[in-house]
């Protein structure tokens, strides 16, 4: 990135910025710094905008979120899976993987032009986070088992860690004081738990399956239908922190639904069922709310047109308040909230489109864009700083 970068992120430390977010890393309310009143004066010359990354076409959309128009749009490297925010909120990245030979790239934005940059090489960046003191991105290797832990702005190797028995790495959340991460292993059907101080796994918790799940096949207007759920093994993805920091919910494409994980024992203790596919996970601007997107199949290549769903949790009570469906059917995938926490705005995996959806209501509107757009930021965003993937802010 531009050396501009490294002197804002000098000042920002020497600021208190890096001694603030340690002397507050166990707040009463993880999301309290997320809130529409909270937007950092660091962006405060950023364009309002929405990043999509298109996998198949291998390039960016950009809409205007005003006008919901898409006001601009460029190649990037192949396979674009995510627009990531840097944890100094200076830069956002695309993780450019591409999934068959491992060689992607990483390509920058400015955010106050949303033009892009030079690409940087690295190794399979299915996903890219931030470790919560900021010192390192975390490029998430999916297909080598690994995080590779690199400088946040030159993007030069500091070190990785292997973890072999986590396949299909992709989505984390940290624990609040910043010494744990934890990742969801897609094709193994668990999780693993990183200890960022040490350096290593600490430790993987295999995640039990429900007895019945939604059905696919039964009629779009039939959410309540339900199947005996056959797999062996779930299909975890998405991953957020409960607002006291003792829980962790983790969506699942094959169980539908949402694990309930205890943080101090590492143990399963609940189930939320949510919608079939259930896929990404995003916390409400006032942090008492959980967005699940639903992304109506369990298939990794779904049809157009699928039992597409969004389940809105109560974070105190647990339980599923409401549900509002894609109408006609759709994909509903990655994405995030707007900064006023009025929209959430997913990409439409399978259907090319872009969902934008009133939080109060449910009334959803669709821009077309590139083919197979995944995981879009909606930038700026409040807080503090940014863990990585599509905003996860503090």
């Amino acid at each position: 990135m531009k050396p501009m970068n490294r002197i804002v992120y000098a000042a920002l430390a020497a600021a208190g910025l890096t001694a603030a977010v340690q002397a507050s890393a166990a707040p009463a309310n993880v999301y309290a710094g997320i809130a529409p009143s909270n937007m950092n004066p660091v962006t405060k010359d950023h364009l309002q905008r929405v990043y999509v990354p298109n996998l198949r076409s291998n390039d960016v959309y950009v809409i205007d979120p005003e006008t919901l128009k898409v006001v601009d749009k460029f190649k990037v490297g192949v396979g674009p899976q995510h627009v990531v925010p840097g944890w100094d909120l200076q830069s956002l990245w695309v993780a450019n993987n591409a999934e068959r030979t491992n060689k992607g790239s990483l390509t920058p934005i400015d955010p106050r032009t949303g033009k892009p940059g030079t690409q940087i090489p690295v190794d399979d960046p299915y996903n890219m986070y931030f470790s919560p003191d900021g010192k390192s991105a975390i490029v998430v290797a999916e297909a080598l088992h690994r995080l590779d832990f690199r400088d946040p702005h030159t993007m030069q190797m500091q070190y990785s860690i292997d973890a072999p028995e986590c396949g299909g790495i992709n989505h984390a959340d940290f624990s609040p004081d910043g010494r744990y991460a934890i990742f969801t292993c897609e094709f193994n059907g668990s999780v693993a738990r990183i200890d960022l101080a040490a350096r290593k796994v600490d430790g993987y918790l295999k995640l039990s399956m429900p007895a019945t799940r939604f059905s696919e096949k039964s009629p779009l207007d039939d959410l309540l239908a339900s199947e005996v759920c056959t797999s062996k093994k779930g299909m975890p993805q998405d991953i957020r922190v409960s607002p006291d920091g003792k829980r962790y919910y983790i969506a699942d494409m094959e169980a539908d639904g949402v694990h309930v994980i205890d943080a101090a024992s590492f143990t399963k203790v609940g189930f939320i069922p949510t919608g079939v596919g259930a896929h990404g996970i995003y916390p409400s601007r006032d942090g008492t709310k959980l967005y699940v997107a639903n992304r109506g199949t369990h298939r990794i290549h779904g049809k157009r047109k699928g039992k597409g769903s969004v389940t809105v949790i109560d974070f105190a009570t647990e339980k599923v308040v409401s549900t509002w469906r894609i109408p006609g059917g759709g994909s509903p995938d990655m994405g995030n909230v707007s900064a006023d926490g009025k929209y959430l705005w997913l990409s439409g995996r399978f259907d090319d489109v872009v969902y934008r959806i009133d939080t109060g209501s449910g009334d959803v509107k669709q821009i077309k864009v590139g083919q197979e757009p995944h995981g879009l930021t909606v930038w700026p965003q409040p807080g503090r700083y940014s863990l990585g993937h599509t905003g996860n802010m503090r």
